[in-house]
């Protein structure tokens, strides 16, 4: 009866609120794949619990916030103050694998929040039916749970890398933006471009061995830096939703691409593409063999969003977004060769 009781209220405290609901919520399955294992097998499991949840953000959260961090620290007379001596590149690699493990579980604790609720397992139905829920690897109760042992432990992590604060606003942003549906209205990208900024400031405090308990701070230069980059993603993140319309239109959500129509929003990323890339240059006043990498992966970015417009070509089209984010925090870099 407690079972069914809780499992009851979970449901409930889910229920839509948009006015164009989708379908009703599948009922979870009795036993899942972690579910039906033993405490032992459960805690083997967990570092493909983490795998499943983050697999499709890996490569385009994971990977390009870490290398803000690790790249910006090989910058870092130009991007951090307090220092008696910049760090060298056997300390940044050293601390490559911190700032890679504060961004995956910072990203799992997203995922986690993101895909266990009813809306989001019908909308990944159509648009990812390989995530875990939807192929019963795991249930919806059985990721709340997870949240409510995981949250916790990267609270303590966060505040043991001197990034709490950064950690703190986080998870701020994770709960707005999934559990008061904040990711389902126009200020989506907002919350995402904000978040950036603390998974960016955050890596390269992580990566010079800065933070909360030390001298060492990200410098004015570093600020507007990191603030260049939230702006860039404010303005041209909306790239990963061209990919995802069928769903996001049977959710309700009101993506930039679905609000002002897939032609505009098309011509609006590949425009501030454009102008990021040359803004990006011009602050770094870089040589003209600077300018080589960031703009033929921007150019590229922009030609395939404007002439490649399949659910197929738009993933392919948001890899190369990501590619050109990190080639633009190589810049930094560059420009003290």
């Amino acid at each position: 009866m407690a079972g069914t009781h809780v499992g009851s209220m979970e449901q409930n405290s889910q229920t839509p609120l948009l006015e164009k609901s989708p379908q009703p919520y599948i009922e979870e399955t009795e036993m899942s794949e972690f579910g039906s294992k033993s405490l032992v097998g459960k805690i083997a499991y967990i570092p493909k619990l983490l795998w499943v949840f983050t697999e499709s953000n890996f490569d385009t959260f994971v990977i390009p916030n870490t290398a803000f961090g690790v790249l910006g620290a090989f910058a870092a007379s130009v991007l951090v103050e307090g220092f008696q001596q910049t760090p060298t590149a056997l300390e940044i690699l050293w601390r490559f694998p911190l700032v890679l493990a504060f961004n995956w579980y910072s990203v799992f604790i997203f995922d986690l929040a993101n895909q266990r609720s009813p809306e989001s397992i019908q909308e990944d139905l159509i648009n990812k039916p390989w995530r875990p829920i939807p192929t019963g690897k795991v249930t919806a109760t059985e990721a709340r749970r997870v949240l409510l042992v995981a949250i916790p432990l990267v609270l303590l992590f966060n505040y043991l890398l001197g990034v709490w604060r950064q950690g703190l606003f986080i998870l701020i942003l994770t709960w707005m933006y999934n559990d008061i549906r904040g990711g389902d209205e126009v200020v989506r990208d907002l919350i995402i471009s904000v978040a950036y900024g603390m998974f960016n400031s955050a890596s390269l405090e992580i990566a010079v061995g800065g933070g909360e308990y030390t001298d060492i701070g990200i410098s004015r230069g570093g600020l507007i830096w990191t603030t260049m980059i939230s702006a860039v993603i404010l303005t041209t993140m909306q790239v990963q939703d061209l990919k995802d319309q069928a769903g996001d239109r049977t959710r309700g959500r009101q993506t930039i691409a679905l609000w002002i129509g897939d032609r505009f929003s098309r011509i609006s990323i590949a425009f501030f593409v454009c102008f990021w890339s040359a803004a990006c240059l011009f602050f770094w006043d870089l040589r003209p063999y600077g300018y080589i990498v960031p703009a033929t992966t921007g150019a590229v970015t922009a030609y395939r969003v404007l002439s490649k417009k399949t659910p197929k070509d738009d993933a392919t089209t948001w890899r190369w977004w990501c590619l050109w984010t990190i080639t633009l925090y190589l810049l930094p870099i560059i420009s003290l060769i």
